[in-house]
């Protein structure tokens, strides 16, 4: 393992436990899809966030999709690419800035994986969001047999 994933795994926060009668991710054959996840704090960007900090908090939510990554698969190392990320972002009507929102996490992606966290994605903008998280973020991922 690089350093990089040492560093990476050890630093990761806890999982948080599900808001309801979901699991945090579901493999089928070489692909894992991750729950919906966000950041603790509440507010729509906007308003009481700037999309700084908006940035902020899906880097936050990466985070969070890492160590649920590790918690399934034991490792980090197992991840073969990041192939799909969906970014929601709560914000007021009039924002635009969804993919520099997003950037946050995909940045974090390319951070930790390098060529393998490039993936498709979608960074939207939403009304609101459970429990008003400024963003919540799921992924698919490619992983080892």
């Amino acid at each position: 393992m690089t350093d990089k994933l040492i560093k990476i795994e050890a630093e990761l926060p806890p999982v948080p436990t599900p808001a309801g009668n979901y699991v945090h991710a579901v493999r089928t054959g070489n692909l894992l899809f991750l729950a919906g996840k966000g950041p603790t704090a509440t507010g729509k960007v906007g308003i009481e966030f700037t999309k700084e900090q908006a940035y902020q908090f899906a880097r936050e939510t990466g985070l969070i999709l890492l160590a649920v990554m590790k918690q399934e698969l034991g490792t980090l190392r197992k991840v073969k690419r990041v192939v799909k990320v969906l970014g929601m972002v709560n914000a007021v009507p009039e924002f635009g800035d969804h993919p520099f929102v997003i950037n946050g996490c995909s940045d974090l992606f390319v951070e930790v994986f390098g060529e393998a966290g490039r993936h498709a994605r979608s960074a939207v903008g939403m009304g609101s969001l459970p429990h008003n998280i400024p963003v919540e973020i799921e992924v698919i991922v490619e992983v080892e047999d």
